[in-house]
């Protein structure tokens, strides 16, 4: 009786919603969509995870091989620096580890989700995707020998009337922003190396990840098709994919690829871990098959819109246009362009289909990069041979007219696109001939014809906006004093 008096006075004490009587329709609706919406994030949040603990562990993976086995750097620098630093937190949970005797580099996620790089001399890294490393290490016997170191650059006087304090004083103040933790600065002047700057760690022979300055080396490559009568620039029908009868793919040509006017539906949003391009370089393992099977967004030639998967599809392109054999089509950015060039630390990684990655996998030293730039700036011509036609570069510095600003051109960049570009009002003005290459994490090779210069800029900068890379052009034109 004492039990049920206590129970029938705390039940007249308190509110009758707390003993289930009747609850109005409205709250009822509430709390069930409360209810509802929780569970559908866990749900999604769930399912979100276990897509991206795999790219999370790929990346580890990759980013640890390349570093160590291809440019040569401590393993423990790469992880705290290139994997853990200002990076997704997710990361702080993959554990990364090297297998030196057969050259691999492999990442786990709590014990879980693990993804395989192997190392192929010659060839960088490639991840295990679709195939075994073993099969991959396999295959790599049959390829090129190890890289070479390339020649160093010529070193020449400065030009006349230059400030020799003042460019100093630019190529330290490219250091002195933590954030935008700058790796590497130099300036080529008249084909001669007149200053250069490097972060602990780093030097002339280092070959580093271009990322997407890899795009320009496919466009110039495209110019050799081009030179040796392979391929045409108003070429359509490009790929087995696009052939079926009524496949509007059918009429993007060569010149739409190259301006990214192709219209295919791909996705590059900011951040987004889980865009196309991110699955298409860490979860496929055939990265131009994957941009070669995007349906179109909008008719070619219609609009802009830049896509790593648009510079991949480009490349299964000028391999059927070259018509050689994978294995052989893996060495031919060396034959074709780097080793002519004397870029002997150059090459363009391959994917587990055998495909260079030609959106974003290039590592070369910084002296070869300026090598690079210095070939640009001389209109396709190294020591008396022509690569390329005649037009060729002014074709890709030509302005794309649908990309916004018209600041894109043909796989190059006619003016410094954000997030490098400069924010002041009294932004500096480059000269009108300037161009640029322009990769993830702040790399930038910048040519200037009507000033001599080839002007590299390589780091890790992940804070938008830390790296101003007008200013810095600014700066170095500025201690050269006047044309």
């Amino acid at each position: 009786m004492e039990v049920a008096c206590s129970a029938r006075f705390q039940q007249d004490a308190l509110p009758a919603a707390y003993f289930g009587s009747p609850v109005r329709p409205s709250r009822r609706i509430a709390l069930a969509f409360l209810l509802f919406s929780v569970s559908a994030a866990l749900v999604y949040a769930g399912w979100s995870l276990t897509r991206l603990v795999p790219i999370g562990t790929a990346y580890a993976a990759k980013t640890l091989c390349s570093g160590v086995f291809l440019s040569g750097r401590p393993a423990r620098s790469v992880i705290e620096e290139d994997i853990l630093a200002d990076n997704h937190p997710l990361l702080r949970l993959v554990t990364p580890s090297l297998d030196a005797q057969r050259r691999r580099a492999s990442a786990t996620f709590l014990g879980a989700a693990e993804r395989v790089a192997q190392f192929r001399p010659g060839f960088g890294c490639t991840l295990a995707l679709g195939v075994e490393p073993d099969a991959l290490a396999g295959t790599g016997r049959t390829l090129q020998p190890r890289l070479l170191p390339s020649d160093p650059l010529p070193v020449g006087p400065a030009p006349l009337g230059i400030e020799p304090r003042r460019l100093d004083a630019a190529m330290a103040a490219a250091f002195a922003d933590p954030r935008a933790r700058t790796r590497v600065v130099a300036v080529v002047y008249d084909g001669h190396l007149i200053a250069e700057r490097y972060a602990a760690g780093f030097s002339a022979r280092t070959p580093m990840p271009g990322w997407s300055m890899t795009k320009t080396a496919v466009a110039v490559l495209t110019g050799t098709l081009l030179q040796q009568g392979s391929l045409r620039l108003d070429q359509s029908s490009l790929l087995d994919e696009w052939s079926a009868p009524g496949d509007a793919r059918a009429t993007i040509t060569i010149d739409h690829l190259l301006r990214m006017t192709d219209g295919l539906a791909f996705d590059e949003k900011p951040g987004d871990l889980l865009s196309d391009v991110v699955l298409m370089l860490l979860t496929t393992g055939d990265s131009s098959g994957f941009a070669a099977a995007r349906p179109l967004r909008t008719a070619p030639g219609l609009t802009w819109r830049y896509a790593n998967g648009t510079t991949n599809a480009l490349v299964r392109a000028l391999r059927r246009a070259a018509a050689m054999p994978p294995e052989r089509f893996a060495q031919w950015p060396r034959e074709a362009l780097f080793t002519p060039l004397g870029m002997r630390s150059a090459t363009i990684e391959l994917d587990a289909a055998g495909m260079p990655v030609g959106s974003s996998f290039m590592h070369a030293s910084p002296h070869d990069w300026l090598r690079f730039g210095q070939f640009l700036l001389q209109d396709g011509t190294w020591q008396g041979q022509r690569l390329v036609p005649p037009e060729w570069i002014a074709y890709m510095r030509s302005v794309t007219p649908q990309s916004p600003g018209r600041e894109f051109g043909a796989h190059v960049w006619l003016r410094v696109p954000e997030p490098y570009n400069s924010r002041a009002r009294n932004a500096p003005a480059l000269p009108e001939d300037a161009f640029h290459l322009v990769g993830h994490e702040g790399q930038l090779l910048s040519v200037i014809p009507s000033r001599k210069l080839v002007v590299l800029r390589m780091g890790l900068t992940r804070e938008r906006f830390a790296w101003d890379h007008e200013a810095f052009l600014a700066r170095v034109l500025e201690a050269l004093g006047p044309p």
